[in-house]
């Protein structure tokens, strides 16, 4: 029995950093173990033009703990008047490394995001023709459409529609939920890719609403049946490439969480190795850990795999603070319901 894992250091595929004091607060929380983080745009108002993230960019740096090394990986808010050249030449200078698609009003700040998914071709197609990938909030938000039915509809309705339409366009569908996404992936080649959370892997959504309703694990996408549960944990540690973590971490404070209309997401960034490191020892895939987390992505990215590693040790429980607290309120770290053994070392 493995006691002790050494892997290169992890990156976050999918993160939420917000701004102000928000941003100062949580991201020291990332930046402990992980090197590197796609950074979401869904700011007020969104991140959409190059000058914008650049900005936001050294905002998230200023705020960087001195002597923490950490790489934000800007991305830019897909809208319908999104220029395609400033796309271009954001993603030319390095600024940035993906496009975000959001559908309007599909999740928290989204307003923004495509309704008429005709106006924004030409940044797609551009984006195909630069190997930008295009990061995809995977939900329809057709009111007819039951909530637990949004990713798979938009699979056939949005996603695959649009893909055929633009050959070589590169897509991450971020935080898959359902069994349906599992075997679109599986089914395509190695232009598409998948991130899957921490807190997908984790609970169902019995978790949410069996003996009373749970905010801290409400979240967009809504969590699912147990049997797609399964499938995202038989697909994160099977070792395909075309799967790797993005934890989705997206801190709301407890009034905002705990409120007759609270707010979708689930702050991981805190003890997410210790959480996973648990589920590939119960999947039996400890040696496929790495994969997941510190390998996939940059490949798919086509970044370099970090040279720094981190350490994780089996022993007593850990324990992480139940709360951050920032200048705007306590925020709730995710609880997944059982001891976490693995704690970071190194």
């Amino acid at each position: 029995m493995t006691d002790i894992l050494s892997i290169a250091r992890p990156d976050d595929w999918h993160l939420h950093l917000r701004d102000g004091a928000m941003l100062r607060a949580v991201l020291p929380e990332s930046a402990r173990h992980f090197a590197r983080a796609i950074i979401m745009p869904n700011l007020v108002p969104p991140v959409v033009t190059g000058a914008q993230a650049e900005q936001y960019r050294d905002r998230i740096m200023a705020a960087l703990p001195e002597g923490t090394v950490f790489e934000p990986l800007m991305t830019l808010y897909l809208t319908e008047d999104s220029d395609p050249e400033d796309v271009a030449q954001a993603a030319a200078s390095g600024l940035i490394k993906a496009v975000k698609l959001y559908p309007a009003g599909a999740t928290t700040n989204s307003a923004s995001g495509v309704r008429d998914f005709d106006r924004v071709r030409p940044v797609l197609e551009r984006m195909a023709e630069i190997g930008l990938p295009l990061c995809v909030h995977g939900e329809v938000t057709d009111p007819e459409v039951d909530i637990f039915d949004r990713e798979a509809v938009f699979i056939d309705r949005v996603l695959d529609p649009v893909r055929r339409a633009t050959p070589g366009l590169r897509v991450v569908m971020e935080h898959i939920t359902t069994q349906q996404g599992v075997q679109y992936v599986q089914a395509h080649d190695a232009d598409l890719a998948a991130t899957i959370t921490t807190h997908h892997l984790i609970i169902n959504r019995n978790h949410i609403l069996v003996g009373g309703i749970r905010p801290h694990y409400y979240c967009l996408p809504v969590a699912k049946r147990e049997e797609h549960r399964q499938a995202l944990r038989t697909a994160a540690t099977g070792g395909d490439a075309r799967f790797f973590l993005g934890t989705d971490s997206a801190p709301h404070t407890d009034p905002n969480k705990e409120s007759a209309c609270g707010c979708a997401g689930c702050f991981t960034a805190t003890n997410t190795l210790s959480i996973l490191a648990q589920v590939f020892e119960d999947m039996g895939a400890l040696d496929r850990l790495e994969g997941f987390t510190s390998r996939h992505g940059p490949a798919f990215y086509g970044l370099p795999i970090n040279s720094e590693t981190i350490t994780l040790t089996k022993g007593d429980p850990v324990t992480y603070p139940p709360k951050i607290i920032t200048e705007e309120g306590e925020v709730t770290v995710f609880d997944p319901g059982f001891p976490l053994v693995w704690s970071v070392t190194a």
